[in-house]
């Protein structure tokens, strides 16, 4: 491991620390002393432990309200608490691909979105990702003295350390800058139960072939203990809200096991998901393009193979 302080954004829902931001923690043991950078309401004690349990030596809290969903505040936040870090990583999400270009305006940084990796190499950071739709896996080196990564999740394991120090929290001052944007107002979405979509493990997703109708595909998905994606048609159809959406516009994706149900594959859909570790195709078309990237295909109706696998977990959960 280097000297180098390695800064990483936490992502934080109801005071609890999301699991992207524990696995680039565990990352950024091998980079360099990790510091966890802590935006909003104070962490509690159980998130400082958490953090502290996966490799952060320092938890660095910026008090910034509400004005934290505006990208140029939260940037210069980022920018304030990760000054002495070369290396910053944060979860590949659009806010954060947004924060971190403006961070790299304000540092001179180098930048690289939806990695899956890092490593030092002749002290630079090399990262590695999937480019053109997923059809090709490439290594970039950052030429710059500091480095911003944004991770995709699911792409490295979070590892707890065997003994964790305890993680000092410190106060980090920061001047908000003007912005021509200002908060008018928050609706707050409920959020369905279940973990999030960019971050399941598994993921059964639905397309035309469902004819709108999502049961099946919710059920498998429970039974998997994972999140439910769609494509584009469908959420356009309106049969399943856009937050599913699983494309290059969408929610790109990379579980462990990603099932397509009556998904055609069409590339806008499959820029998405295709670097998922195992994929499952159920098309009743043979020449459906999904075939070409799937582990498995099974060519028939999702009404008639679903509801045999849904009965097959039942019958190997209950035993």
């Amino acid at each position: 491991m280097s000297g180098i302080t390695v800064a990483v954004l936490v992502e934080h829902r109801d005071g609890a620390v999301a699991g992207p931001s524990l696995e680039s923690l565990t990352l950024a043991r091998g980079l360099g002393r990790p510091v966890a950078v802590w935006i909003g309401e104070a962490p509690t004690a159980d998130a400082v432990a958490a953090l502290a349990s996966h490799g952060a030596q320092e938890v660095r809290h910026v008090e910034v309200g509400a004005a934290a969903r505006l990208p140029k505040v939260r940037a210069a936040a980022v920018t304030a608490a990760a000054s002495d870090a070369a290396v910053t990583l944060m979860t590949s999400t659009f806010l954060n691909k947004e924060v971190a270009t403006l961070v790299a305006l304000r540092t001179g940084a180098g930048v690289v979105v939806d990695a899956s990796g890092a490593e030092l190499v002749d002290g630079r950071v090399e990262t590695e990702q999937t480019v053109f739709a997923a059809t090709w896996n490439v290594r970039t080196r950052v030429a710059a003295e500091k480095a911003i990564v944004a991770l995709r999740p699911n792409t490295t394991q979070a590892v707890p350390l065997d003994a964790p120090a305890a993680a000092v929290v410190e106060a980090i001052e920061f001047a908000a800058p003007e912005t021509k944007e200002s908060l008018v107002g928050v609706a707050v979405v409920e959020r369905e139960e279940g973990v999030p979509l960019a971050e399941a493990r598994v993921v059964v997703s639905g397309g035309r072939g469902t004819n709108g109708d999502y049961a099946l595909v919710r059920e498998l998905a429970e039974l998997l203990d994972g999140a439910v994606g769609a494509t584009r048609d469908a959420t356009d159809e309106g049969w399943i809200s856009h937050e599913h959406m699983v494309g290059q516009t969408g929610t790109t994706v990379t579980p462990a096991l990603y099932v397509a149900c009556g998904i055609s594959g069409a590339v806008h859909h499959r820029g998405g998901m295709q670097a998922s570790g195992t994929i499952v195709a159920v098309n009743i078309d043979p020449d459906a393009p999904i075939f070409e990237i799937a582990d498995l295909g099974i060519v028939g109706d999702l009404g008639d193979v679903l509801p045999q696998a849904i009965a097959t977990l039942k019958e190997r959960k209950g035993a």
